[in-house]
């Protein structure tokens, strides 16, 4: 029986509501979404996992508005049933020196918290991004809703100059660290 992931690729194409943040002529939703389809490719060569996507094609749309986005994300999860949950996003911040990576968790001491942390040495060792470490949000809708361990990845700052050039050039390399980081996570690597 297959381990079953569901990846949600952070946000709306552009054009439309729920579009992500954007720095260094890069958009959230454009990284977001090439990252998931890398990391199902590499997921579902894996006769152990099966993997969907929230936004299968670059045009798919979820949702009329913010919240209908995030619950469409969810819905598809929790109906399937997904095993787990992986929202891929990339951050940003006022203060252009801010960069790094950080896994969210609906809190500690949990199978998203171990799948966190290595998906977060996956990432930094792939890529070489900072460790910014895994923080509890139980605000956060799609960690919140879903019911399977879910973890929200924030790839790195978009609007850190040295960050956008890692999310610009090495899209593959991210999904390859959340990749390297499920398969230790179960024990596969």
């Amino acid at each position: 029986m297959a381990i079953k992931i569901f990846i949600d690729q952070g946000h709306n194409p552009t054009g439309y509501h729920n579009t992500g943040a954007s720095g260094f002529g890069l958009n959230e939703q454009d990284i977001t979404f090439q990252v998931g389809i890398y990391l199902a490719e590499l997921l579902n060569s894996d006769p152990r996992f099966e993997a969907r996507l929230s936004r299968p094609t670059p045009t798919t749309v979820l949702g009329t508005n913010n919240a209908t986005s995030l619950a469409e994300r969810v819905r598809m999860a929790n109906s399937w049933p997904a095993n787990y949950f992986i929202s891929i996003h990339t951050n940003a911040n006022v203060n252009p020196a801010i960069n790094g990576t950080e896994v969210y968790i609906y809190r500690f001491y949990t199978q998203a918290n171990w799948l966190a942390e290595q998906v977060m040495d996956g990432i930094v060792e792939a890529v070489g991004t900072r460790n910014n470490g895994i923080r509890t949000n139980p605000s956060l809708y799609v960690l919140r809703r879903t019911r399977m361990p879910a973890i929200l990845v924030e790839l790195a700052y978009i609007s850190n100059s040295s960050d956008a050039e890692k999310l610009r050039n090495n899209q593959y390399l991210f999904a390859q660290g959340i990749f390297n980081g499920i398969m230790r996570y179960f024990g596969f690597s």
